[in-house]
């Protein structure tokens, strides 16, 4: 294990540790360097502390690199629906029923299996079960992901998220008919005091935005456009229920009696960001799934 120490200057005096280190080495991202603190690998007067934490002048920081952890996620051929490629980004088409990256019962079958086999080259941010994932969706959720192969790349594409530039618009079919063409719901969303396995609008959650337009109104649902402006954990799903009009088919915020479908409609049809090396936006569109479409057709026909 490499050790490197280093002298608080006073041109450092007062800035946090994670922004100091980060500039010690042009390969290390800030993302990275943050993890390393939490990891305990980053020390200062050979005391913990975090991210967060303010240096005092003439004080000494510790930075005892860890060796690379070697990726123990299986590649598979899962004939991935690559929607774009370069030598900074992927954009992946996630099927319907993909869990996106391993964890605790999905060992195989994830998308970063099938992302382990289509490339070697995927940023270590995350570390060894989520390489180069930048952001999710949902197993039951199909669309569109950016996927990072590098760590300048995901720093890059994970500070556009925190300053909310990102375009990720989704079509949802809900519950219920809502009267009005367009909205916003801008509601916190935290773990559900009740049931530590959902989320929930709490006082003490962080916060969440969503915006929604009314594309279509069948007899008891509604087709919408869902757009994030935030990316919370089951973000749509909570803020939908929230308002009253809940996912059809969604087994954790919506009714028992609801469509035949397996998991909510919910896709992830446009993903737009600026390209972390070229400084272009770019944007990319999918179509609604086969099983979408079907549904949309029989709401359609029995209006």
């Amino acid at each position: 294990m490499e050790v490197i120490q280093h002298n608080i200057l006073e041109e450092n005096q007062g800035e946090r540790i994670d922004k100091v280190v980060s500039q010690l080495n042009k390969d290390w991202s800030r993302s990275q360097v943050q993890q390393w603190i939490k990891e305990g690998h980053i020390k200062v007067n050979e005391e913990a502390v975090k991210p967060n934490f303010k240096c005092p002048l003439n004080a000494v920081i510790t930075v005892s690199i860890p060796e690379p952890e070697e990726l123990d996620v299986e590649p598979e051929d899962l004939n991935l629906d690559i929607a774009y490629e370069d030598g900074d980004v992927i954009v992946v088409n996630k099927p319907k029923g993909m869990v996106v990256h391993p964890a605790p019962g999905h060992y195989s079958g994830t998308m970063v299996n099938g992302l382990m086999h289509h490339c070697k080259d995927l940023s270590g941010i995350n570390g060894v079960l989520r390489p180069g994932i930048v952001h999710r969706i949902d197993k039951d959720t199909s669309g569109l992901l950016m996927v990072a192969k590098n760590d300048m790349a995901h720093e890059h594409l994970v500070n556009q998220l925190v300053d909310k530039s990102v375009t990720r618009k989704y079509t949802a079919i809900v519950h219920g008919l809502i009267p009005h063409e367009y909205g916003t719901i801008d509601a916190p969303i935290g773990r559900d005091p009740k049931d530590r396995q959902s989320m929930a609008v709490v006082d003490n959650g962080k916060q969440a935005v969503t915006h929604f337009k009314v594309l279509d109104r069948y007899k008891d649902f509604t087709l919408v456009e869902c757009e994030l402006e935030t990316g919370r954990t089951h973000q749509i799903r909570v803020h939908m229920k929230y308002i009253g009009f809940p996912l059809a088919g969604d087994p954790k915020y919506g009714p028992r009696k609801t469509l035949s479908i397996e998991g909510q409609a919910l896709h992830a049809g446009v993903l737009g960001f600026v390209h972390p090396r070229t400084e272009e936006y770019m944007e990319f569109h999918a179509e609604l799934p086969e099983e979408f479409t079907k549904l949309v057709k029989h709401l359609e026909n029995n209006r």
